[in-house]
């Protein structure tokens, strides 16, 4: 099997007219091409689709004139050469985030080459000991968490339209639910949580993401020391991610664990998070990481640290898939982020659902189909090409 072109493919939701609680204005997709017709997609979060198509599109890409031609063999030898392609280049960001994304899509095709699904070729999935995992999350299946946002952001509509999501989250059999009281004062997340919590019961998992929405850490303290009564797993970016000594800080006395890493590229972020910030929760995306070599690596760090890894997803089904053969690689992973699309406005991401996998009873069954296990549907592409 050899690489025979790279293609980059941009689709967007049309724009809409009043405020909803999630448009993609624009989301590049990888698609790599092979002689036997395999093709290995990965999604592209957070990067311009312009951007997108001058590192990976086509053999004159920063990227793509080093894939094709190559064979299709382990995927860790060809990241390796993109890689190392920035040694007097950028080591971080955009263009770490592309090599993420094209080791994705190189797996997925491994996968196909050898008949597996990549979570079995990714090797840990074994060391999921069922001493080590609750009885809710039997070794064949991984529990997401479905990540709830509003449309707007005052107190009342904050609580009204979470509360709503989370009520129907609940009938829908999710065991997991993340609150987002973005750009909300303390009493609102406060309540915002109690009110969840009552919502969803004693049993579901319930966390907390404020979106980076401090800068003092007596604030933070005093909202994670009410927020503990209600169970939460955990409190996510309270501050930038920069302010390793204000993490430090909090995650001294907070009863709560900390949780941050949606946007850190490569493993080397995560060491200082881990160390510098006292982060117990990483949320490496499989993509944005650079890819699952890289994110493994980071399993690894927070393993010898005694911390968990709940990889972040704010993407599509198709991000959501091979977060699915991330977290089932991870032993030390009993939740993973997700966004329900049934609950959302973004036409594109309604579409690709029903192209992803499947969640049932609030869990995700381990797939067998080789490779990532997703395709982008052509009738996608034609209808929300940018």
């Amino acid at each position: 099997m050899k690489i025979t072109s790279t293609e980059v493919i941009v689709l967007g939701d049309p724009r809409p007219d009043a405020p909803v609680d999630d448009w993609i204005a624009e989301r590049a997709f990888l698609q790599i091409h092979t002689d036997t017709g395999a093709t290995g997609l990965a999604e592209v979060f957070a990067v311009p689709g312009g951007v997108a198509r001058a590192a990976l599109h086509g053999p004159d890409s920063l990227f793509g004139r080093l894939l094709v031609g190559e064979p299709v063999t382990t995927p860790e030898r060809l990241r390796a050469r993109l890689y190392e392609s920035l040694l007097h280049a950028s080591r971080r960001g955009w263009a770490v985030i592309c090599i993420g994304a094209a080791e994705v899509a190189l797996w997925d095709l491994y996968g196909q080459l050898l008949g597996q699904p990549v979570w079995r070729l990714l090797g840990a999935a074994g060391e999921r000991g069922e001493f080590q995992t609750p009885a809710v999350s039997a070794p064949r299946e991984v529990v997401p968490y479905a990540t709830i946002v509003s449309a707007q952001w005052d107190a009342q509509s904050v609580l009204r339209e979470q509360l709503a999501k989370a009520e129907a989250l609940r009938d829908a059999g999710f065991r997991a639910v993340k609150i987002e009281p973005l750009r909300s004062a303390p009493a609102t997340i406060i309540e915002l949580t109690c009110r969840a919590r009552e919502a969803l019961g004693p049993e579901a998992m319930l966390a907390v993401d404020v979106g980076y929405l401090w800068n003092d850490v007596p604030t933070a303290l005093r909202v994670a020391e009410q927020l503990a009564q209600y169970g939460v797993s955990f409190l996510e970016t309270p501050f930038a991610v920069e302010a390793l000594d204000a993490y430090s800080r909090l995650a001294q006395h907070s009863p709560v664990p900390l949780a941050a890493g949606e946007h850190a590229v490569t493993r080397h972020e995560f060491r200082d998070l881990l160390e510098r910030g006292g982060v117990l929760v990483a949320q490496p995306y499989a993509t944005t990481c650079g890819g699952f070599t890289e994110t493994l690596r980071v399993v690894e760090l927070a393993r010898e640290r005694g911390a968990l890894v709940c990889p972040g997803n704010w993407g599509t089904d198709v991000l959501a898939a091979a977060t699915i053969h991330l977290a089932a690689a991870s032993p030390i992973t009993p939740f993973y982020e997700y966004v329900p699309a049934q609950h959302y406005w973004s036409p594109l991401r309604r579409a690709l659902r029903e192209a992803g996998l499947p969640v049932v009873r609030g869990a995700v069954e381990l797939p067998e189909t080789p490779g990532i296990g997703v395709q982008l549907p052509r009738d996608v592409v034609e209808h929300f090409g940018l």
